[in-house]
Parts: structure tokens; C-alpha cells; sequence
């Protein structure tokens, strides 16, 4: 009798396919050695990936030593081998796949262009032919989920593009990374090593960390080059009622400092002296001193939930929240996963599929013992809110590549008491977040205050004189219901966290404000007078950009089009940003390993390192394109286009072969070692105090004493 053989990615996710097919088909497995065995089907794994692409010195041992003659380096046909330290288990999974009694082989990989792409390498180096593929995409890790993905498992022919994209990406990251690498480290890592009394002085190039590099290293200077501004703002403080709120001044066209050079921008000045004399003039024009309502606008505003977590935004939030990295935040998603506790995590969808939203009460179902929320959970399922989610911003088939956004299973919830407080918090918000889509919007009483003081100083308006007018302003905001604000209430959060964090939706400009005080309010109308205790002059000045840290660094990653100014270009990116929702957060980590950019674990804020700088230069001033966000964006787009049909293998690939050959030879032809002496000596000066990279690796700098980390804020 043929046997099917199961093969899934690790250990974790074969014993939740072997506890799913028990279950389903009454089956007994026996344990041996790397796989289990039934009477009618085999359950195997990988240990992530068992194959991997050779180094060049098997292609021929001339390239095992870095010299520019034997660059550029782009074979024709691409070799692979097994990684050493897995052997064993590759040997095992290639003897099951090769059995004569199995007919079928079902790919339980993790449904992605990765997972594709490991299951790929295996079956290629291990020769199977004459076997039947399917390919068992699936959402979560529940006994549902995974029966019903082995069900409707498609042919595996069905994501032949998909995994052409896969063996691209890890062409492109092979090649750029082999020749730029070495070109580069051939041609100025002597100097690098040298100037910093370093043991080596490699310089490592990628098509993603590079450019990633690229951005903290241009904020960075930025941050620098910034000049900070002061300027003088007017406020009146008003009297209402038992309250005090304020008023800021705002030029108008009708005022006295229309268009005046005087000014910083229409909400202040550049010298503290004209703000006085505004105060002095205002003061003049009214004793009195009272302001005329010249507009009174009430108006209501709603305020959604937001949108489900992808991996990008709960990498951010844990960042946030947290102040654990994205790795440690993969990690902690990768563990929901794999105990059946929410969805696939590498997604970079933010809303629900049009299939799940049919079943999603199941989900809600299960929460209902979830001791943080299971109440919002119980009035969702009393009140069916659920019934109608279909239809809103939250369910789009269309913005949806692999996966539906991460939601919680309602499932699983027995292991949750095993995990750490950490993964127990992070779950908290994905849970959160996903019920709080079935609540009413958020609902805000707002009133808009224009007021007004003529002056005693008067323009001619055809023929007449007519008083200066000078305008201030104060918004007002009341929470009239709360909605989705009820879901949102963290257990984790102390409560002047909570009033950080939850400020209920206002804005800069809006005062929020109790109910008391906004009934106060809703009987001002146009024409009343509103006294003045006082008017202040507020200094302010402008700030740098901030540094990004680990969370805002994802985002970033992941929205690249912000850099881009050619808009069609911007147009034709969207979607597609620096790397993938599954490899960003290892990006960075690399970027902290190799001592380019510097992680405050305390803050998570992220800046350069000296050796970072340096490479920066190195790279700018040889192959610049790699440091632009754009030129990483549409490569990524590229594979993209591969994986949906659209771009075929060949062209992508005779696009990429031209960029590496001629960006190497462009290094080989060139030698800009005294223009780089040059910047690196600028670089100098942002690194003063620290150590030297060379002492920090165990060998005195022979120079001067440099560092290769700067101190975080």
C-alpha cells in the first residue's frame, strides 16, 4: 500500500500535524529515528534548512582566496550542499522521499516564499522524482487548520513561481554579497582595519543591510547637521467657568502681522520682543482684557479601531511597549504560532480574508476564558457584532498576498500559563487589538473656539479705516463613548501609562476636557466675551528628527516608498518594501553582530557605530545605489513580480547578472583610497571618547584611540 509522507519545517510544527492526523484518521504513529511512521502515512521534518548554496572554492579552488581577477563571480549553474551539522537529518528526510512505498509527499513547510524555498533545496539535492507534490498552505496551527489544508492541498506545480522567487532572492543575496563584499574588502578593507587597528578589516555588503545601514547613518547625520531654531508663541488664558484653559494666537489676513517678516511661522515669532509687544498691544486695545467669540464650531468625531497587527506593527508595538528587539518579537510570535495560540506570523497583511470572517466566531468563541478579555469576547458573541465584519475595512481579499493579519485562534489557551510574562503580554495585545475590531467606533464631542480682540491700531479697507484683528484659537474634546476604548485597556500598563498611551484620540491641538467642564463649553456661543487672565509668551524651538529605534526601524523597512520622491516610481513600490516581514528583524541583528549600527537594549534606540560610518563611506563612494532605499525596494518588487507571474526567471535574472558585473568592475577600475582617508578623519570627530574597535577585539589600535559604537540616547 502507497504512503504519503509529511514534511514540515521543524520538529514542533511535524508533532502538530501528527497530533491533527491521530486525531482525524484514528491513526497510530510509531516513533524512529527523525520521523514517525504509520500504517498508511510518514510524518518528517527539516531543522529550518538542511540545504544551503555552496561557497565559490566548489566551483573551482581558485576562488577560495579573495583576489579582483576572479571577480566578478556568477556562475552559470548554481551548486548546493547540505549543511554539514544537519546531515543526519538530511539523509533521513532523503531516504523517506526517495522510499518506493510513498507516493505522495504533502510540503507542510511554513506557507511562505521561505518555507517554499527550503522545501525546494531538499527535494532538489535529494534527487526525488516520480512523486506526487502537495502543497498544504495553511493559517495556523489548530487541528482545523492543518486537516483542512492537507484537504485542500493544491499540486505544487501551483507555486512554481513562487518558488522561482525564492531561489532568486537567494541568488541575488549570493552574488551581491560574494562580489561586493569582496571587491570592496580587496580594494579599501587594508585601510579600514588599518585606521581603526582592527584584525581585519572586511567590508560586509547586502542588498538589504546595506541600505538599511544606509538609513540610520543618514539620520544619524541629520540629527547632526540640525540647527535648532527658537521661536515665541502668544497664549491667552481664558476664564471659563472654575477652569483656565488656554488660547493660542494665530496670525490671520486680517491681523496686524499678516505676511511680516517678523514672523516664524503663522503660530509665533522669531524674537521674544515682537511676541511681548503683540501681549502689550492686545492688552492696549481692551481693558478690560476679553476676547469675542467670532466662531463657536460643535461638531462630533468617530475614531475606528485600528487595523489587525502584521508582523511589522506588532514589532514595533512590542518595541514600544516592551523594549524587546524584532528578533526577540519574531521569537515570541513564532512561539504563539507554534502552541496554537494565533496565526501564521510573517504576514504582511493587517486585515482578515473573506473566508476566515464567515468562521471567525469560532475564534472570539474560544476567548471567552481568556481571564483579560473574556468579557469583550462574551458581549461580542451575545451582541453577534461579529456578523457584519465582512463588510468593513477589516476583511480585503484584496490586500491580502499570503497570509490574513495575526489574530489569536481561541485556541491553545491551557499553554499560556507555561509561557514567560513577556509572550504572556504580547499575546494580550494581539488579542486586544483583535476584538476590539467588533466594538463601535470610539465617539468625541469636539468645540472649535475662534476668538477674536479688535485692535486700537486700524489698515485702510477701501476708503476706511478698519481695526487690526488678532485671533486665538482653543479646541476642546470630551469622550462621549468609548467604544473600542473598552478593549484597549492593558493589564501590563500602569495608569499614567494608560493616560500616555490612551489619550483617548486627541491630537497636539485638542484639550481634552471631563463632561462637566464641556457643558460649560456647549453654551458659549458667537458673540459672547470670554475674559483673560493673563497672556504668556511660550518659547519653543524646533527639534531634530528622532532616531529610529528597533520598532520604527520594521516600519520603516516596510513603508521604503517614503523615500522615494519620484512619485510614479513611489506608485510602483507600494507594498513592496525592504526586505520581507520574515527576514527584517534577522537583518538587524546581523547589522548589531558585525558592529555596524549600536542597540540600546535599555531604550531600543538605534545609531551607527565608527566601522558602520566607514563602511557607509566606503559603499557611497563606490557603489552608492546600494544605499538607496528605492534601488533595494524594486529589487524587492522584482521578485514580487516574479512570484506572481508577471517578470519571468530570465529577466530578472539577466537584470541581475548586469548590476552585479558591472557595480564590481566599477570598484575594480577605481580607486578613491585618498578621498576616503579624507571622510573617515571627518568621521572622527562624532567619536571621541570611546575605544578603539581594534582594542574591543583584543589588539591595541597602533593610531589613536577611535570607537565603533556610539553612546545611545
Amino acid at each position: 500500500m502507497a504512503k504519503s509522507v509529511y514534511i514540515a519545517e521543524k520538529p514542533s510544527v511535524a508533532q502538530a500535524f501528527g497530533a491533527a492526523l491521530e486525531h482525524a484518521d484514528n491513526e497510530k504513529y510509531r516513533k524512529a529515528d527523525g520521523y514517525w511512521e504509520s500504517d498508511n502515512s510518514i510524518i518528517t521534518w527539516c531543522v529550518g534548512h538542511l540545504v544551503t548554496m555552496s561557497y565559490p572554492e566548489a566551483y573551482d579552488e581558485k576562488y577560495k582566496k579573495w583576489q579582483m581577477e576572479t571577480l566578478p563571480f556568477i556562475p552559470e549553474d548554481f551548486k548546493y550542499e547540505v549543511i554539514p551539522n544537519v546531515r543526519k537529518q538530511f539523509n533521513i528526510v532523503s531516504g523517506l522521499l526517495n522510499r518506493d512505498d510513498v507516493d505522495t509527499i504533502y510540503i507542510c513547510t511554513d506557507s511562505g516564499r521561505e518555507g517554499e524555498y527550503i522545501y525546494r533545496l531538499v527535494d532538489r539535492q535529494a534527487g526525488v522524482n516520480g512523486k506526487k507534490r502537495k502543497r498544504v498552505w495553511i493559517d495556523s496551527q489548530t487541528e482545523e487548520e492543518i486537516i483542512r489544508g492537507i484537504r485542500e492541498a493544491k499540486d505544487d506545480s501551483e507555486y512554481d513561481n513562487l518558488g522561482s522567487a525564492a531561489y532568486l532572492r537567494a541568488k541575488e543575496d549570493y552574488l551581491m554579497g560574494i562580489n561586493f563584499s569582496r571587491a570592496l574588502t580587496l580594494r579599501y578593507g587594508y585601510n579600514i582595519k588599518s585606521y581603526l587597528g582592527m584584525d581585519k578589516g572586511v567590508v560586509s555588503v547586502g542588498r538589504v543591510m546595506t541600505c538599511v545601514l544606509g538609513i540610520v547613518v543618514d539620520r544619524e547625520r541629520e540629527i547632526r547637521n540640525f540647527v535648532k531654531t527658537s521661536f515665541y508663541k502668544v497664549n491667552a488664558s481664558l476664564v471659563i467657568g472654575d477652569r483656565n484653559p488656554d488660547a493660542e494666537w494665530k496670525v490671520q489676513t486680517d491681523s496686524k502681522y499678516d505676511q511680516s517678516p517678523l514672523l516664524y511661522s503663522e503660530k509665533g515669532f522669531k524674537k521674544k520682543e515682537d511676541a511681548d509687544a503683540l501681549i502689550d498691544l492686545c492688552k492696549q486695545s481692551a481693558q478690560p482684557l476679553e476676547l469675542t467669540v467670532a466662531k463657536a464650531e460643535k461638531k462630533k468625531e468617530t475614531k475606528n479601531a485600528p487595523l489587525l497587527y502584521n508582523l511589522a506593527e506588532l514589532q514595533n508595538d512590542c518595541s514600544r511597549y516592551f523594549k524587546i528587539n524584532p528578533d526577540e518579537t519574531l521569537a515570541v510570535a513564532q512561539e504563539l504560532y507554534e502552541k496554537k495560540l494565533t496565526t501564521y506570523p510573517r504576514t504582511d497583511a493587517r486585515v482578515l480574508s473573506s473566508a476566515i470572517c464567515k468562521v471567525i466566531d469560532k475564534n472570539i468563541s474560544g476567548l471567552q476564558n481568556y481571564p483579560q478579555a473574556g468579557v469583550f469576547a462574551k458581549s461580542i458573541l451575545q451582541h453577534e457584532s461579529y456578523k457584519g465584519i465582512a463588510k468593513t475595512r477589516y476583511c480585503d481579499d484584496k490586500a491580502i498576498t499570503d497570509h490574513y493579519a495575526i489574530i489569536p485562534t481561541g485556541q491553545g489557551l491551557s499553554a499560556l500559563s507555561s509561557c514567560s510574562p513577556t509572550v504572556q503580554k504580547v499575546y494580550e495585545i494581539i488579542v486586544r487589538r483583535f476584538l476590539a475590531i467588533f466594538f463601535p467606533p470610539a465617539q468625541y464631542q469636539k468645540v472649535a473656539l475662534d476668538l477674536e480682540l479688535p485692535l486700537i491700531e486700524s489698515r485702510e479697507v477701501s476708503g476706511m479705516q478698519v481695526p487690526y484683528k488678532e485671533h486665538f484659537y482653543s479646541n476642546f474634546k470630551v469622550l462621549s463613548a468609548k467604544g473600542y476604548l473598552h478593549v484597549m485597556d492593558y493589564s501590563f500598563f500602569k495608569k499614567k501609562e494608560k493616560d500616555a498611551e490612551g489619550d483617548n484620540g486627541a491630537d497636539n491641538e485638542d484639550q481634552m476636557t471631563d463632561e462637566a467642564f464641556f457643558e460649560e463649553l456647549q453654551k458659549i456661543r458667537k458673540g459672547s466675551k470670554i475674559p483673560v487672565s493673563a497672556m504668556t509668551v511660550k518659547e519653543g524651538e524646533t527639534s531634530p528628527p528622532k532616531r529610529y529605534n528597533s520598532g520604527t526601524m520594521i516600519l520603516t523597512m516596510e513603508n521604503a516608498g517614503q523615500f522615494i520622491e519620484d512619485e510614479e516610481l513611489r506608485s510602483q513600490i507600494k507594498g513592496s518594501g525592504i526586505g520581507t516581514s520574515a527576514t527584517r528583524a534577522g537583518i538587524l541583528t546581523k547589522l548589531f553582530a558585525i558592529k555596524y549600527l549600536n542597540l540600546n537594549k535599555k531604550t531600543q534606540i538605534i545609531t551607527p557605530t565608527q566601522l558602520g560610518e566607514m563602511v557607509y563611506e566606503t559603499v557611497a563612494i563606490s557603489m552608492k545605489p546600494m544605499l538607496n532605499p528605492a534601488l533595494t525596494a524594486s529589487w524587492e518588487k522584482g521578485l514580487t513580480g516574479v512570484a506572481e507571474g508577471a517578470i519571468s526567471e530570465k529577466e530578472y535574472m539577466d537584470k541581475l547578472d548586469d548590476f552585479v558585473s558591472r557595480r564590481t568592475n566599477q570598484v575594480k577600475e577605481n580607486n578613491y583610497k585618498n578621498q576616503l582617508m579624507q571622510r573617515f578623519r571627518t568621521i572622527d570627530q562624532y567619536y571621541p571618547d570611546s575605544k578603539s574597535t581594534g582594542k574591543a577585539s583584543g589588539k591595541t589600535s597602533s593610531k589613536k584611540t577611535t570607537k565603533a559604537s556610539s553612546k545611545s540616547e
